[in-house]
């Protein structure tokens, strides 16, 4: 039986389990020998026998298998591995055809040391803050008063009965929503990253604490796991990473909102203290009424300055001093019209005096005559007129007709 590169018989015909099988298990063992890194989730030792059985499993995913190895590979390479510890091996993958399984075995096992992850850590630590996962412009404020805590923490647990009580103390009124996980071992990564999503996805989750009480650095790498600390990266929730003590620093610190330093301290961080927020609006209430007081005080200290001027004492003095202005004016005017009027009298005295001083009619009255000839010729001198000629003889009161004779 022949097949085309799609893996189909070029009969179209159905293979049968066992071909499908024994071609999966050529393709397996064309892959030769390869390093597999992961976590020990189950070491099986039965007394007597050669092989050991384990239970590989990678941190960052829900994905584990089966390795088999000699007691004596073992017992050169990791001698005290424990279950959670994590490892590095030599090993080839096979497929038990009979039962579809596929599973490595193990010529060489090392057990990570503390160096070595200390080293990892610190090489992912430098790619997370490469990529942003850090910025602290990122990080969101907590809110004031949430309505409902995510928390995430192992079952019955002093950090959860840390934060819990904690929290109840501060505000009495504090709901939680708890979802209880693994805190250590192979299952944790997942199990948390499992909460983080249904707690974020609840619209009545203001904030999410995640917490655990201290530990060794083997117990708290789940907290520094690359796909936990994304999945906290990804969350749309405001997350508290509150794991260990105030010295241990797992990466999920680093990305998570706000870190606290213990879980007590991520229950003072999450929720007001009900006294002391009692105690501040006293506060602000007694300030407000001093403010309130010193302001009313001083305005009724304006109003009596103003009431006691003269011109709201008596009211009448505004006006009794505008008419006493006018009577002035008046009085003022009064002089200043009999002043000018008297000077325009005396001078018109003096002008018409002056005028009659200097009019013909006042000669006249003194004695004189104004003598002109008939024509109305004025006459200055006796050589104008002759013998005989007509004279009129203008006088003081009437006129005289002469004749010049001589």
């Amino acid at each position: 039986m022949s097949a085309d590169e799609s893996g189909r018989s070029s009969s179209d015909e159905p293979w049968p389990v066992r071909v499908v099988s024994q071609k999966v298990g050529a393709w397996i063992a064309r892959l030769g020998w390869v390093w597999v890194d992961g976590q020990v989730a189950q070491i099986s030792r039965r007394p007597g026998a050669s092989t050991v059985f384990l239970t590989l499993r990678d941190p960052s995913a829900d994905l584990s298998l089966t390795v088999t190895t000699n007691r004596d590979v073992l017992d050169a390479g990791a001698p005290e591995l424990r279950e959670g510890a994590r490892v590095v091996l030599h090993a080839k993958p096979e497929f038990y055809a009979a039962r579809g399984t596929l599973s490595l075995r193990a010529d060489e096992i090392r057990q990570v040391g503390l160096g070595e992850l200390l080293a990892r850590l610190e090489k992912l630590k430098k790619l997370l803050a490469a990529e942003g996962l850090f910025d602290r412009a990122r990080k969101r404020r907590l809110p004031f008063l949430p309505g409902r805590i995510g928390l995430i923490t192992g079952r019955a647990s002093a950090a959860e009965r840390d934060v819990l009580t904690n929290a109840q103390r501060r505000w009495p009124a504090v709901e939680f929503r708890t979802v209880n996980v693994a805190v250590q071992g192979p299952g944790a990564v997942p199990q948390i990253v499992d909460a983080l999503k249904v707690l974020d996805a609840d619209p009545a989750v203001d904030v999410i604490v995640i917490a655990r009480g201290g530990g060794s650095i083997e117990d708290l790498l789940p907290f520094s796991d690359e796909a936990l600390c994304r999945a906290v990266f990804a969350c749309r929730t405001p997350v508290v990473s509150a794991i260990g003590h105030e010295t241990d620093a797992p990466l999920v610190d680093y990305v998570a909102d706000v870190r606290a330093s213990t879980p007590t301290d991520a229950a003072k961080r999450v929720v007001p203290d009900l006294a002391e927020e009692l105690r501040l609006i006293r506060q602000a209430r007694q300030r407000v009424e001093r403010a309130v007081r010193n302001l009313v005080d001083r305005e009724a200290h304006r109003l009596d300055g103003l009431r006691s001027r003269p011109v709201l004492a008596r009211p009448q003095v505004m006006v009794e001093q505008r008419a006493a202005d006018v009577t002035a004016l008046r009085q003022r005017a009064g002089r200043t019209l009999h002043h000018r009027l008297g000077a325009a009298q005396d001078e018109l005295r003096h002008t018409l005096a002056r005028l009659r001083a200097l009019s013909p009619a006042a000669t006249l009255e003194r004695g004189y005559a104004i003598v002109q000839r008939a024509d109305g010729h004025v006459v200055r001198a006796a050589g104008e007129v002759g013998r005989g000629d007509a004279l009129r003889v203008r006088l003081a009161e009437g006129e005289l007709a002469a004749t010049v004779d001589g």
